[in-house]
């Protein structure tokens, strides 16, 4: 397997943000009180032509909290057994340092100064992610605690889309409704269409914010 090369240009891209996409999968809406049961995160990089592609995927199944809600309901759209013995599920605190730990070396290695979450209804995964940290104290997030890309108005913009599936349909990606509402799954399907959505906007410009100074 090759290794992955981060363009320390996209720093330029984003203002110093490196996109990074995340689909969570949970037992319920709430974060403050419904189990995160897996995360995954895709990272992005920059080819020397500035297109964009998704670079490294990591994930990981996680623990209810003391506690957490799980919503029957929940678990039948995603298909989660929290109880199943294979999942090798680690608590909070150690899903959210194996997730980080990978992204933080990638935002170093691009030059960034920290992460930017890219999701389909982004402020669902922020909101879960962000009450995890704030449960387990974690002191190294790497995430912007409130900014995000949502993929949701990229494609409703650039595709006439909202929906994951259909958007992805519109855009040519390849899409397979038996592996969906898996978090690794999501996860890299969001970040094709990201990568799609921004690719084509930057062929349509003549601008390239990656050969100019990062704004202060």
């Amino acid at each position: 397997m090759n290794a992955i090369t981060y363009n320390p240009q996209i720093a330029a891209r984003f203002r110093g943000f490196l996109p990074v996409v995340v689909d969570v999968e949970t037992g319920g809406f709430n974060a403050d009180t419904d189990a995160l049961l897996e995360v995954a995160a895709v990272t992005i990089c920059m080819d020397e032509d500035g297109l964009l592609q998704p670079a490294e995927t990591h994930a990981c199944h996680v623990e209810p909290f003391p506690g957490a809600n799980i919503d029957p309901k929940a678990l039948a759209f995603n298909g989660i057994d929290p109880k199943h013995p294979f999942r090798l599920a680690l608590p909070e605190a150690e899903a959210l340092k194996k997730i980080f730990t990978p992204i933080r070396a990638a935002v170093k290695a691009s030059n960034c100064t920290r992460a930017i979450l890219v999701g389909h209804n982004a402020s669902f995964d922020l909101g879960f992610i962000n009450a995890a940290v704030a449960r387990t104290s974690f002191k190294r997030n790497p995430f912007h605690p409130f900014s995000t890309f949502d993929t949701v108005s990229f494609a409703a913009l650039a595709l006439g889309q909202t929906v994951l599936a259909k958007s992805a349909e519109v855009a040519g990606i390849k899409w397979n409704e038996q592996e969906a509402h898996s978090a690794i799954y999501d996860a890299e399907k969001t970040a094709e269409l990201f990568c799609h959505i921004v690719n084509h906007w930057q062929a349509c410009s003549s601008h390239n914010p990656w050969d100019e100074d990062i704004p202060k």
